[in-house]
């Protein structure tokens, strides 16, 4: 008995090892029915300058400071300080049209619409919330008005 309370991880373990896992047969079967990977593990998705932008995630769990703000969040290597070629307006161009094309449609029809949403480029993966001061981070404010996104400063 005193083992059992002393290693409870290591008794139960030695007790599932015998049970055969459903995972490996429900993997082939998404992977089966997903179709190809986007790149970089998200979405590709087109913007005015070029520049190669991936969709990361959807942030809505954080409030912003006039209620609820969704946070789309983007991979976008040429933002890079040291070897990005695209600067900070064109990168603002690019946020703008991110917003009226990829957020706004992708804003919930029912419940409680948003008052804020948030674009943000950075030029590699970033926790959100977290500092990373060697990334570069591009962050545009937008308020909803008549299905279009209006730039609002911080």
């Amino acid at each position: 008995m005193e083992e059992a309370r002393q290693y409870p991880a290591l008794m139960m373990r030695q007790n599932l090892v015998s049970m055969p896992s459903p995972w490996p047969l429900a993997l082939a079967c998404a992977a089966l029915f997903a179709g190809p990977a986007p790149a970089a593990g998200g979405t590709p998705v087109a913007v005015p300058s070029g520049q190669e932008v991936t969709f990361v995630d959807t942030v809505s769990t954080a409030p912003g400071p006039d209620g609820l703000t969704l946070r789309f969040r983007f991979l976008a290597p040429a933002i890079a300080r040291e070897s990005g070629t695209v600067d900070a307006e064109t990168a603002q161009a690019d946020m703008q049209a991110l917003c009226d094309g990829f957020a706004i449609p992708r804003l919930p029809e029912t419940g409680p619409a948003p008052e804020h949403v948030v674009i943000s480029l950075s030029d590699r993966a970033v926790a959100f919330g977290e500092p990373a001061p060697e990334a570069t981070q591009y962050f545009e404010s937008y308020t909803v008005i008549d299905g279009r996104c209006e730039w609002e400063p911080f």
